[in-house]
């Protein structure tokens, strides 16, 4: 347990150390204007004082940012518009309803990529090509012409964060259903099993690591997609609209702290995912 946590508390502490020192030349300048209009010399143990507690700083300390974090998580109640559980659920949800639409999607492209040669041909290179439309510029579109036909609120959200997830669920389920090798597929054959058979007993277990491998990325693909498709709507609840305020009013903190909660909120659905994917192998025999 402790050999697994060290490296991981060792990361973390230098990530915070850089942080720290990233924040004072990044902070000096205002510090420094603030010092020559009051007509006083900064000492060095000054400047950082001042470089970590800043209002508005460029680059928050962690220290502020945890702060926020605090106020806005255990002080605020879950439903106060000034919560960021509240926030984070509201693109949770988002993210969600898209991971399910996508991972669907994208499971039932691969099987028809790996059993119909014409689907391989022609639509795995679309799906290929479809990756290189920037999703920024897809989103608004996205939601201008879902939003022409009656259609707003939540799905479309959803329907981006499903354009961005389907696409490592099809690849990686691709690459796992043409996993088994040539002799375990003529044993099938020699053992006359139909193609349902061949799908269900050999081809669909050998895909399942790499069915959840794409899982992972999948979900934090979708979370991406759910806090795009909060930006360019104006949106007034959930992550992406906590980073949009933020960014209208200067308040660096406040679009720190939700940057932090959706890589937290990532690596809690990454990490249940993964621990789905040890029960199920480790039930299938397939643990390592």
């Amino acid at each position: 347990m402790t050999r697994s946590i060290l490296p991981v508390l060792t990361v973390v502490a230098a990530i915070l150390a850089l942080w720290y020192v990233a924040a004072v030349p990044m902070n000096a300048q205002w510090a420094y204007d603030r010092a020559a209009r009051a007509d006083v010399t900064l000492s060095f143990s000054d400047l950082v004082a001042d470089t970590w507690s800043q209002d508005k700083p460029k680059l928050p300390a962690p220290h502020q940012v945890a702060v926020e974090i605090w106020e806005t998580t255990v002080q605020k109640n879950i439903t106060s518009k000034r919560s960021l559980v509240y926030h984070a659920w509201i693109t949770l949800s988002a993210t969600l309803l898209g991971f399910a639409l996508g991972t669907t999607l994208g499971i039932l492209l691969a099987v028809g990529i790996v059993y119909n040669r014409v689907m391989d041909m022609s639509v795995m290179p679309w799906v290929i090509a479809s990756q290189t439309i920037p999703i920024l510029a897809l989103a608004p579109m996205i939601i201008v012409v879902l939003n022409a036909v009656g259609i707003s609120g939540l799905l479309p959200k959803a329907v981006i964060s499903m354009y961005l997830s389907f696409f490592p669920v099809v690849v990686g389920m691709v690459k796992g259903l043409r996993s088994p090798e040539v002799m375990q597929l003529d044993q099938m054959h020699t053992w006359h099993a139909s193609a349902s058979q061949m799908f269900w007993k050999l081809r669909l277990p050998a895909s399942m690591p790499y069915l959840f491998t794409s899982f992972k990325v999948a979900m934090a693909a979708s979370l991406v997609g759910a806090i795009v498709g909060e930006l360019p709507t104006g949106a007034i609840a959930g992550l992406g609209a906590r980073l949009l305020a933020g960014s209208y009013y200067g308040q660096t903190i406040q679009i720190w702290s939700a940057l932090i909660m959706a890589a937290a909120l990532a690596a809690v659905m990454v990490s249940l995912i993964g621990l789905i994917q040890r029960i199920v192998l480790k039930r299938m025999g397939m643990a390592t």
